[in-house]
């Protein structure tokens, strides 16, 4: 009996954390809001499923967002006039 009791918390506790950090930030929201309305803390709900809001597009987890500098535009390519890119030739065997 012990066991199974022992077995359904972790099993709990696995979902929990895959609740957390691998469901969209949309389905966050809504267990958090769902949760709330039976009585739960929304402020620590939405703290421990990071929903709170962060970045404009709701995702809250690029952590990007704010005085982060422009990424930078790509090399230019050589000019010395030869390819701006490397050919590999793959050859096959014609043995069967």
């Amino acid at each position: 009996m012990w066991q199974e009791i022992i077995v359904g918390i972790i099993v709990a506790a696995a979902a929990l954390h895959a609740a957390r950090k691998y469901l969209p930030a949309a389905w966050r929201q809504q267990i958090v809001y769902a949760l709330s309305r039976r009585g739960l803390s929304q402020e620590k709900l939405a703290r421990f499923f990071n929903t709170e809001s962060s970045c404009g597009s709701g995702c809250g987890s690029c952590g990007g967002c704010g005085d982060a500098p422009a990424p930078s535009a790509p090399a230019a390519p050589p000019s010395d006039g030869g390819p701006a890119r490397r050919v590999i030739r793959i050859y096959t065997s014609s043995k069967a």
